[in-house]
């Protein structure tokens, strides 16, 4: 299967997060009254899933429990940090997307799953009764990891990795930090939620500087020796900010260079490593993360702390008619990104209203796609369609790709917004 890259991201474009090329039109028959899945986690897997769900099989009642009343994605909170957005841009609501597509929704935080008696809890009290469960419960931060970060700590030395609270925290230290100043990143050791994020934040971060305090310098700490489109992010740094010579805005420390953050002390803004002390003006620790608590609680973790699935249905390994979605979820070579989650979500709910029935799932396709910006029209992207192999996830040869160097940067910014937008009509349309 061969796919021109230009084809493959005009076809996703337009049709959202779309293993959905496929499964926009597959219905099933109905799976009989009185069955019902509950959803935990109202995110990009979450809501994706419950949605299509619906959408193959109506007679299926879908409950998604989730303790936030608006949801602010991750991916494009960036734009928000960097000022291009406001924070009602990355922020949506859920009354009429349940009202429309016939979902309950409650809110409130799970706190116990039950996989024998097929029973969640919440934390308001509620038992909820299920016939299949769909966990996407996101990821959570290993502040244990670096000495002296903690939730609290993170209030003062944000890593702003769940969108929200925190994005609009790090958007007033940035706009607070005098010219001259010094923005600090420790970016995470794989595998991490949107491997381009930390880099397409500073890409953002180094625009407004540019733009409003241009005296100022970015260094990112990173626990890695290399990270997702680095070429063209650094070919983009060296275009617009100067990167490689003695006056650049930012600069990179690998793990080899003693990059790897090992404390903080979130009252001083300081950064420690092995051999060097960093004081910043802004301080943005990004630490390690793990399968968000739930997916602990309920044992659907291994020894890595993320979930191990069946990819043809998603259903955990750890526990029958329990299937785990999005960046909780083992998925290798699929990413932990929104649009992977997406994807997964719509593989899922086809193989759960199939399972309900007592019929095999549908062979699964996956398709991820991820733009970031170095300047508000300087985009970049990489893409890549998927589909099984031996029971497992495999990249489709030849599909997708990056950007090419020396390629439209300013039609791929266009695009990075309209494939926002679909996105999210896509999920919560």
């Amino acid at each position: 299967m061969s796919i021109k890259r230009r084809q493959f991201i005009k076809a996703a474009g337009a049709a959202g997060a779309v293993t959905g090329l496929s499964l926009s039109g597959l219905r099933f028959a109905s799976a009989g009254s009185g069955k019902h899945v509950v959803v935990v986690g109202g995110g990009a897997g979450g809501a994706t899933c419950a949605k299509y769900i619906r959408h193959f099989d109506s007679s299926v009642k879908v409950t998604v429990i989730e303790p936030k009343t608006e949801f602010a994605t991750c991916f494009m909170s960036n734009w928000v940090i960097g000022g291009l957005k406001e924070q009602d841009w990355i922020t949506h609501t859920y009354g009429d997307w349940s009202a429309k597509h016939g979902i309950d929704v409650i809110h409130d935080l799970v706190v116990d799953i039950d996989a024998d008696k097929q029973t969640v809890t919440t934390r308001g009290g509620k038992t909820v009764s299920y016939d299949r469960l769909v966990v996407s419960p996101g990821v959570d931060m290993k502040y244990d990891t670096i000495d002296g970060y903690s939730e609290a700590a993170s209030h003062l030395v944000p890593h702003a990795w769940h969108a929200g609270p925190q994005t609009t925290v790090l958007r007033k230290q940035l706009e607070d930090m005098p010219d001259g100043g010094l923005f600090v990143m420790a970016s995470p050791p794989n595998p991490f939620r949107c491997p381009p994020g930390p880099y397409e934040r500073v890409s953002l971060v180094a625009n407004y500087l540019k733009r409003n305090k241009p005296k100022s310098k970015i260094l990112i700490l990173d626990a890695k020796d290399k990270f997702s489109k680095q070429g063209l992010f650094t070919a983009g740094w060296e275009k617009y900010y100067g990167y490689g010579t003695d006056d650049s805005m930012i600069e990179w420390r690998s793990r080899a260079n003693d990059g790897t953050v090992k404390a903080v002390d979130a009252e001083t803004r300081t950064a420690m490593t092995t051999f060097d002390e960093i004081k910043a003006d802004v301080l943005n620790v990004i630490p390690a993360q793990t399968a968000g608590h739930i997916a602990h609680k309920a044992g659907l973790t291994d020894d890595s702390g993320w979930c191990p699935v069946d990819h043809m249905t998603w259903e955990s390994k750890m526990h029958k008619n329990v299937h785990v979605i999005g960046d909780a979820a083992i998925a290798s070579p699929l990413p932990k990104s929104g649009y992977a989650a997406n994807s997964e979500g719509k593989v899922c709910a086809a193989a759960v209203v199939a399972m309900l029935k007592g019929n095999d799932a549908p062979t699964p396709s996956w398709v991820n796609t991820c733009y970031s910006l170095v300047t508000p029209s300087h985009g970049i992207s990489v893409a890549m369609v998927y589909d099984s192999k031996d029971g497992s996830v495999s990249k489709v040869k030849g599909s997708g790709g990056l950007t090419p160097k020396g390629g439209d940067y300013t039609l791929e910014a266009v695009y990075a917004e309209s494939w926002y937008l679909n996105i999210v009509d896509d999920m919560f349309g």
